[in-house]
C-alpha cells in the first residue's frame, strides 16, 4: 500500500490550497480514506473522512471551510481548504486502514496572518 500526498504550501489567512493523495495498492473504491493534520508536540489530529458511500465526517474546527472528496478512477482523495487560518498549520496526512494503519509521507501547510 502506498499513499502519496501532494498540494501543501504557504498561503496567507483566508486563502485556499488543496490536498492531493493518490493511492496504490489497495481496492481504493472500498476503503475509507482519512486527513489527518499534527503540529509539534501534539498528537495526530483526524480532520476528515470519507467512506466509499461518499459520506463526509469532519472535525468541528474545519466544518464548512473543508471538503473531502474523491475519485474512485483516479485512485485519489482531496482536501479542499477554503478561508484558511493560521491555526490549521500543520502537516497534513492521508490515511487509510486496512488490517493496519497506513499513512502517506505528509505535506506542510503553512497560513500566515
Amino acid at each position: 500500500v502506498q499513499l502519496q500526498a501532494s498540494g501543501g504550501g504557504l498561503v496567507q489567512a483566508g486563502g485556499s490550497l488543496r490536498l492531493s493523495c493518490k493511492a496504490s495498492g489497495i481496492m481504493f473504491s472500498l476503503n475509507t480514506m482519512d486527513w489527518y493534520r499534527q503540529t509539534p508536540g501534539k498528537q495526530r489530529e483526524l480532520v476528515a473522512s470519507i467512506r466509499s458511500s461518499g459520506e463526509q465526517n469532519y472535525v468541528d474546527t474545519v466544518k464548512g471551510r473543508f471538503t473531502i472528496s474523491r475519485d474512485n478512477v483516479r485512485r485519489t482523495t482531496y482536501l479542499q481548504m477554503n478561508n484558511l487560518k493560521p491555526e490549521d498549520t500543520a502537516i497534513y496526512y492521508c490515511h487509510v486502514f486496512l488490517h493496519r494503519d497506513y499513512w502517506g509521507q505528509g505535506t506542510q501547510v503553512t497560513v500566515s496572518s
